[in-house]
């Protein structure tokens, strides 16, 4: 299966779900499905899972989905220990994986060898950890994460192969602050321009 045709089959269900994409033709696709301010398109290899992690325990109510890929996870797996150690019940892990270093000439992964990214994940603790191969198991192993209430780590085995899709029409700096103003706007938080603290209201008075 391609992952083009993964995405496809899942963007229709999404609302206000929060959704942080790897680097690599994922995002490019993902925007094209599903152009919404909550999308977080990371310009790292290797980080997905780790600012996933975070949004998800510093927004507990809200639903986080991560779109990783083998060659990223591969590059962070202790993520995985902390994940499951701290065991957010909003945050479902998506990682697809082609076997393959695709952005960069194709290098082959571990998992092109003997490496079972769900059985890595099930060894660090992660309660709902599964391989899929077919787009119909990915849909509902997807749509059973998204309604229910757990940690989920799904492996998606899939073909190399991006969709014929343009490229994302925003930067990461764009992206970075209309994401910010989302979560600003949606959770009624000050982040970008946060009340001055105390002190510096002391200090103002003072010299005034």
């Amino acid at each position: 299966m391609k992952r083009f045709d993964c995405l496809k089959a899942i963007a229709p269900h999404f609302n206000d779900e929060l959704v942080v994409t790897n680097i690599g033709g994922v995002r490019h696709e993902w925007y094209a499905l599903r152009p919404h301010p909550g999308n977080y398109h990371l310009q790292n290899l290797g980080l997905a899972s780790s600012v996933g992690l975070g949004l998800a325990l510093a927004l507990p109510h809200r639903k986080v989905v991560v779109f990783d890929g083998d060659g990223s996870i591969l590059l962070n797996l202790g993520s995985l220990a902390t994940i499951a150690n701290r065991r957010p019940k909003n945050l479902v892990h998506i990682v697809f994986d082609n076997s393959c270093y695709e952005s960069s000439r194709g290098a082959p992964t571990a998992t092109a060898g003997v490496t079972d990214l769900a059985a890595i994940a099930r060894g660090a603790g992660v309660p709902n950890a599964m391989t899929v191969t077919t787009i119909e198991d990915f849909e509902e192993t997807v749509l059973n994460a998204l309604s229910g209430n757990d940690l989920w780590c799904i492996v998606a085995k899939i073909e190399p192969g991006a969709g014929d899709v343009p490229p994302a029409s925003l930067d990461a700096q764009e992206n970075k602050y209309i994401f910010v103003r989302y979560i600003e706007k949606s959770e009624k938080l000050g982040i970008l321009l946060s009340p001055p603290s105390r002190a510096y209201d002391r200090e103002s008075s003072a010299s005034r």
